[in-house]
Parts: structure tokens; C-alpha cells; sequence
């Protein structure tokens, strides 16, 4: 699949075509439970269980699975180490981190502008209740 985008630049894929693979990838990382895991480990290299407790919420098979589908697009690396017990860390690799630093910008941003959201929340449920 090409498209063009912006300046007729071709681009190999297009997020907008409901079979381009970059959806799917597109999917995992803004998910909840996909932005939070990139966010989390964006902080730190960590085991499973220290980032169930970092991603509020998430029960032990959703953050499998999630964990998972971003290992399977390249963003995750799981590294198991000999050890007793077994120990197994997670950590984001080159292009997860290039991922991870755009997500925790628009992050970043959403946690600034709240005042703003929430005001714009209040207006709206006035103005509809």
C-alpha cells in the first residue's frame, strides 16, 4: 500500500486503509493498556509484576497480552535470565524508546492542559444534563 501524506510524500503504508498492518501497530501502541506499558517502561526496565503495580489497573492477562503484541512489533524486549527463581525484565528497544518518547509528549501535554479539559467537561455535561 502507498499513500501520499502532506507534501506528496509517497509512504508505504496508510493507517487510514482498514488492511494496512500499520493499524494494528497503530492499535497496540494507543491502547490503554499499550500506552501506559510504553510509558511505564520508557521510566525504567522492569519485571512483570513491577510494572502491573506502575500500570494502575491492569490485571495480570491484559498486560500479558499487551505485552506481547508490543514484543511482537519491536518495541519490547523481553529478557529471561537464568536465575532462581527465573527473573524476566522488560525494557523498550531502540524503536520502542523513539515511540514511547512521542507518546509522553502528547502524555505530557494532556496532563498540562487538564484545567482545560475539565472545564470543557463540566460545560458539556451542563449544557446536556
Amino acid at each position: 500500500m502507498t499513500t501520499t501524506h502532506g507534501c506528496g510524500e509517497a509512504l508505504p503504508y496508510d493507517v487510514f486503509s482498514r488492511s494496512c498492518p500499520s493499524r494494528e501497530a497503530l492499535a497496540n501502541v494507543t491502547g490503554r493498556w499499550g500506552s501506559l506499558t510504553l510509558g511505564a517502561l520508557r521510566e525504567d526496565t522492569l519485571r512483570f509484576n513491577e510494572l502491573r503495580r506502575r500500570v494502575d489497573g491492569v490485571s495480570e492477562k491484559m498486560l500479558a497480552q499487551t505485552l506481547h503484541a508490543l514484543e511482537r512489533d519491536g518495541l519490547v524486549h523481553r529478557k529471561a535470565q537464568q536465575s532462581n527463581p527465573p527473573r524476566v525484565d522488560y525494557c523498550l528497544t531502540p524503536l520502542g524508546r523513539s515511540v514511547a518518547d512521542r507518546l509522553l509528549s502528547l502524555i505530557e501535554l494532556l496532563e498540562e492542559r487538564m484545567p482545560e479539559i475539565d472545564e470543557a467537561r463540566r460545560e458539556y455535561d451542563r449544557a446536556k444534563g
